[in-house]
């Protein structure tokens, strides 16, 4: 069964059980300080888990485009995915353990033909907070799984949480048996020797944390997560993603086109192209600091690879094509934005190159200090500065210094990457700490404070000024915007004149909902149109500013204080960058 079959009938069984179908939020966040990307289904949904209304309903559904960054350098193995797709429904206050199991195994067993002798189950154990999920056990049972192969986890596997604080609950986890042999008696879902692999993820969110502990949600929620290439890959028997049709044809054009074979480069190539095409049809461009940096790496690792393979970076052209041709019909946007994503990589190849040419200047340095001296070896220190610096690989560094007779010490360099890879996840966790629940009085704050600057903008700078992005903290306020300038002192202060005046005037802020159509009509803004459902929430500041949002806002602009912009800067080619901040009178 191909991806696409599998995405069309689980939103259809969705909506068939009262699901509305809303679309998948894009891949760079909006108005999220938390995450670099969209990593999960319920993360566009943050405000509706916490009781605003949905315009569509209680009960949900969709195809959410995701991008995790912790386990690049993992990417190449048989599993490991930057890009992937989670299919995902919810109940908002709606149904809740019955009716999601439910539901779950009927969809398993029905609509995708999974054998029930196929499925294991996972609950939560239960702690001193939070009692065991005896519940999910009991409706497992009565839907068709044996006591046998229902397993009780603790929090580490079974209890899922945005962050440190939030809300959040215990989950319940399906696996699909592969039929391998058990690595031992003891054998079960938790083993990673690949006999079990994870497919679906109920969570019952009843529970909010915060620094005190646990209380009781007012409104229980489900959010469940279900990964489509992996099912893919275990409905067609393959035993890895690449293998699939998702990633087939780019496979066969790379075996074609190297000219030596490593079949983990390969897979680089392809899940790093795939991942950076669909990032920059979402609105991502390389630069030096967050997803920028991200969408940098993975297009220079690719390159890499590409030259490990020996094939022509001419061909880059080629198998953009390729993956955008195989992917158009789930994601049609991808043909829309085709000229955009080839010259983006295309333009981020050359600046590699030129780096590449730097980093064989550096090395060459390097030697002639060695030359010095009487070492034969070539610390570690020096190959990873190389590597960080210059994006220098470390086995071109090692080939060069063969060439010339020097040893190169590969364990003080992987010791060191690894320090680098540790921080990096740190940063990352940090990235998502306390995140997608925090909203404060301060972040409601600074949200309609990225209403205000939009229109301020649009007024001093020009009318084609629009949003590309923004970060919100509970201190300060990040702004991306199109601008073909750097924003003149005078053009800074007007800006800032008139945002305050906005907020001195008292402007009631008012939400409505109607047809996005109509939204459109009546000359409502929003950065992704197609990210939202037929029917939006609109929220207008008096009549300086009206955009299509999901909230929360303040009701009056008196409550925000002082607007200071504290940075004007560019962000990326075409895109500037205003940092500001608040401040209480």
């Amino acid at each position: 069964m191909k991806a696409i079959e599998i995405r069309n009938k689980y939103l259809n069984f969705f909506k068939k059980h009262g699901h509305s179908v809303i679309p998948s939020a894009p891949l760079i966040p909006e108005n999220d300080p938390s995450v670099l990307f969209t990593t999960a289904g319920m993360q566009p949904l943050v405000p509706y888990l916490l009781g605003e209304k949905h315009p569509e309903g209680t009960r949900l559904t969709d195809y959410q485009k995701c991008v995790r960054t912790n386990d690049i350098d993992e990417v190449g193995d048989n599993r490991h995915l930057t890009y992937f797709e989670m299919l995902g429904n919810w109940s908002l206050g709606d149904y809740f353990k019955e009716e999601s199991i439910s539901m779950s195994f009927e969809f398993l067993t029905k609509e995708l033909g999974i054998p029930a002798e196929k499925l294991s189950v996972t609950c939560f154990a239960g702690d001193a907070n939070c009692p065991r999920d005896d519940v999910s056990a009991e409706v497992w049972k009565k839907v068709g799984i044996p006591e046998e192969r229902i397993y009780f986890y603790g929090k580490d596997d079974n209890w899922w949480i945005a962050g440190e604080e939030g809300p959040c609950g215990p989950d319940t986890e399906m696996f699909y048996d592969t039929g391998k042999p058990a690595c031992s008696k003891d054998c079960q879902p938790s083993c990673d020797c690949g006999k079990y692999v994870e497919i679906w993820n109920n969570v019952f969110m009843e529970y909010f944390k915060d620094k005190n502990g646990y209380t009781k949600l007012a409104q229980r929620n489900v959010d469940t997560g279900l990964g489509l290439e992996r099912m893919s890959m275990l409905l067609q028997g393959k035993e890895t993603p690449f293998d699939t049709e998702l990633f087939k044809p780019i496979m066969e054009k790379l075996e074609q086109l190297q000219k030596q074979d490593y079949i983990e480069s390969r897979r680089i190539v392809a899940e790093h192209l795939r991942s950076s095409i669909m990032i920059i049809s979402d609105g991502g461009r390389p630069s030096n600091i967050d997803r920028g940096y991200v969408l940098r790496r993975l297009i220079r690792r690719m390159i890499r690879h590409l030259n490990k393979l020996q094939i022509n970076l001419d061909e880059l052209s080629t198998l953009i094509d390729i993956n955008v041709d195989n992917l158009k019909d789930m994601y049609p946007e991808l043909e829309n934005n085709r000229h955009t994503i080839k010259n983006v990589i295309l333009e981020e190849k050359d600046k590699f190159v030129k780096t590449l040419t730097n980093g064989e200047k550096e090395f060459e340095k390097e030697i002639k200090k060695l030359q010095e001296t009487s070492s034969n070896k070539i610390v570690g220190e020096v190959v990873f500065r190389l590597y960080d610096t210059y994006g220098f690989p470390p086995e071109v560094t090692k080939e060069l210094a063969s060439e010339h007779g020097y040893e190169v010490d590969l364990k003080q360099f992987d010791e060191l990457f690894k320090k680098h890879q540790e921080k990096s996840r740190q940063g990352s966790e940090q990235k998502f700490k306390g995140g997608l629940a925090e909203q404060t009085d301060e972040t409601i704050a600074y949200h309609t404070a990225t209403h205000l600057l939009n229109a301020a903008l649009k007024q001093i700078v020009g009318k084609d000024a629009h949003q590309r992005g923004s970060n919100i903290t509970s201190e300060r306020m990040r702004f991306d915007f199109n601008c073909d300038h750097k924003l003149t002192d005078e053009e800074k202060k007007a800006v800032e004149d008139l945002v305050n005046q906005w907020i001195k005037d008292g402007l009631e802020v008012t939400k409505q909902e109607m047809k996005k159509e109509d939204a459109l009509k009546s000359g409502a803004e929003c950065m992704f149109i197609e990210k939202y459902p037929d029917i939006v929430t609109v929220y207008s500041i008096g009549n300086v500013s009206k955009e299509l949002c999901g909230g929360p806002h303040v009701s009056n602009t008196n409550q925000l204080g002082t607007f200071k912009i504290i940075k004007e800067e560019s962000s990326s080619s075409g895109i500037r960058r205003i940092k500001a901040i608040l401040q209480k009178d």
